[in-house]
């Protein structure tokens, strides 16, 4: 009895401000071992540990009937599982009761009745939504924009009043369009990827399907022709890839705007997007996984899934994800061995890390830019500069008329010569780069503060950052670096202020850490200086040269000074 009023004093702490909580519920007719699994499920769920959760709801299910949120979490567990049907079922068995008034059940429900080509069904529940839940206003876009979406497939035809919810409304426009086979559809898309307002290039792809299901191919060819990999988001370099081996099948077994169902896994993809942007990731995760349930042929969207999963730290689950990517499918398969390289060197080390990308980039057959880019980058991050500027030279030389790429190659190149401390071509890299963007503050950044390590052209340097600070005044790289250049030239006042915004930025980095513990020195403040030296010594990403630095320091401060 004693063990069991426990459970309940913890279940009631954990609960007790929610306002789905049952008032109804007496917590005699639980058995403790079933209002223990259901803690333990909640407790699992909020760390995010959703297949231990999902596990003891079901070992729990007794207290459905009992506790109005129950069901919701147990749903929410499901799809984030990605077991959809089971969670659509779940809620239709107990769709009567007040346990499955809360808004994703009336999500699920709609789009179960609308690929299930029951348009007037899903109408009903998407009108029962209460006024309540609307008034959140992501809730009230999605709950109208899939009406609009209903009304189209009912009518087939634009509805005269429709809501303003700004480029989203364009977006589901533009996709009923297509699903129209309006002859305005081609217009649409072209004003959509063209919006100077934020980067629609994901549209193209679509803008693509489209042209190849009107049998326009060389207008599509004309589209890719005008893209390079480097700078292509992964979904596009897939099209581009597939237009030029001559894949053009390959479009139509993904996605067709003629089918309901995979333009609404596409406004459910957008969702998830925004719910991903705002760090809400079991959101964002249950969105994708409606999107894949409506169309599971569009297996990048899982992209998506195995991002939010590593950004998550849950690994193993990424990996399961990431193996959905086959060979076939050449730039979604590289993503997925550089994630997973990159789990590798979380988990275990960055050598191997490095050994795992590497032997298999040697496998491919001509790899294009993209991968050449993508592994050079990976030997930069690893500390094997000359590798890296061999890979980064490949992909220079074959670039001839493409400056503006050719400008952050410089950059990357003149980086890891600096490193290697070859700082003629650092510098004529860095400079060339800078002829082509002179006022690419992160090329002026990283150029001036080479010059002040090397004591070279201290007022040239000075100039060049001020000119970057004035580009990015909240970067924190550059406002370290402009703090340091003061503190070079003895004006501490100054750097000392600099150096404070940039601790307060970075409070992580043993290099800023180390900078401010020498200005405060200079400023006659040692016990501070003393205290942020000694944090360096607790930071991870410190090296072992600056980490002997920082041992000379706090025994015999800064000397000559």
């Amino acid at each position: 009895m004693f063990n069991k009023k426990i459970i309940i004093l913890l279940f009631l702490l954990l609960l007790y401000q929610s306002p789905l909580l049952s008032k109804s519920t007496s917590f005699e007719e639980i058995d403790s071992k079933n209002l223990s699994r259901y803690f333990s499920g909640i407790v699992a769920f909020e760390n995010k540990q959703n297949s231990k959760a999902l596990n003891y709801f079901n070992s729990s299910k007794i207290l459905i009937n009992l506790h109005d949120p129950y069901l919701e979490k147990f749903v929410m567990s499901l799809i984030l599982e990605g077991k959809v049907s089971q969670a659509i079922n779940l809620i239709k068995a107990n769709r009567k009761k007040s346990n499955s008034n809360f808004f994703e059940a009336y999500i699920l429900l709609s789009l179960d009745s609308i690929k299930k080509d029951d348009i007037n069904k899903a109408l009903e529940i998407l009108a029962e939504v209460p006024e309540t839940l609307l008034k959140e206003r992501l809730y009230y876009i999605i709950v109208n924009s899939l009406k609009e979406y209903a009304y189209v497939f009912k009518n087939k035809k634009i509805p005269q009043e429709i809501k303003n919810f700004g480029n989203l409304s364009f977006i589901a426009e533009t996709f009923q369009r297509c699903y129209l086979g309006d002859n305005n559809t081609s217009s649409y898309f072209s004003k959509l990827i063209n919006n100077s307002e934020a980067d629609y290039s994901r549209y193209i792809y679509f803008y693509l399907t489209h042209l190849i299901e009107i049998d326009k191919i060389d207008e599509a060819k004309a589209i890719t022709d005008e893209l390079n990999y480097i700078n292509t988001t992964l979904l596009l370099s897939q099209g581009k890839s597939w237009i030029e081996n001559n894949k053009l099948n390959k479009f139509s077994k993904v996605f067709s705007c003629s089918n309901p169902n995979d333009i609404l896994g596409e406004f459910l993809f957008l969702i998830s997007n925004l719910y991903s942007s705002q760090n809400e990731f079991e959101k964002s995760n249950f969105y994708l996984n409606l999107s894949n349930y409506l169309n599971p042929k569009f297996v990048f969207n899982l992209s998506l899934i195995a991002e939010n999963l590593y950004l998550n730290e849950n690994y193993e689950k990424s990996k399961i994800v990431l193996k959905k990517f086959k060979e076939d499918q050449d730039f979604y398969y590289w993503f997925r061995l550089k994630k997973e390289a990159q789990i590798i060197s979380k988990t275990r080390n960055k050598k191997e890390a490095l050994n795992y990308i590497t032997s298999n980039f040697e496998k491919i057959k001509n790899p294009n830019n993209k991968f050449t880019f993508d592994i050079a980058n990976f030997h930069k991050n690893s500390k094997e500069y000359t590798k890296a500027i061999k890979y980064y030279s490949l992909i220079i030389e074959s670039l001839k008329q493409k400056p503006e790429l050719k400008s952050d190659l410089l950059y990357r190149r003149g980086g890891s010569y600096e490193r290697l401390k070859d700082y003629s071509n650092a510098d004529k890299d860095l400079l060339n780069s800078l002829k082509i963007n002179p006022d690419d503050a992160y090329v002026l950044n990283y150029l001036a503060y080479s010059w002040l390590e090397r004591d070279y052209k201290i007022e040239e340097a000075i100039e060049m950052l001020e000119k970057a600070y004035a580009s990015e005044s909240e970067d924190p790289y550059i406002i370290d670096s402009i703090g340091w250049a003061y503190y070079l030239i003895n004006n501490f006042v100054k750097a000392e202020k600099f150096l404070k915004r940039a601790v307060e930025l970075m409070p992580e980095d043993p290099i800023v850490n180390d900078h401010y513990g020498d200005i405060l020195w200079k400023l006659d403040r040692k016990i501070q200086a003393r205290y942020f030296w000694s944090m360096v010594l607790e930071m991870k990403d410190a090296d072992k040269e600056l980490l002997d630095k920082i041992q000379t320091k706090l025994v015999e401060g800064l000397i000559n000074s």
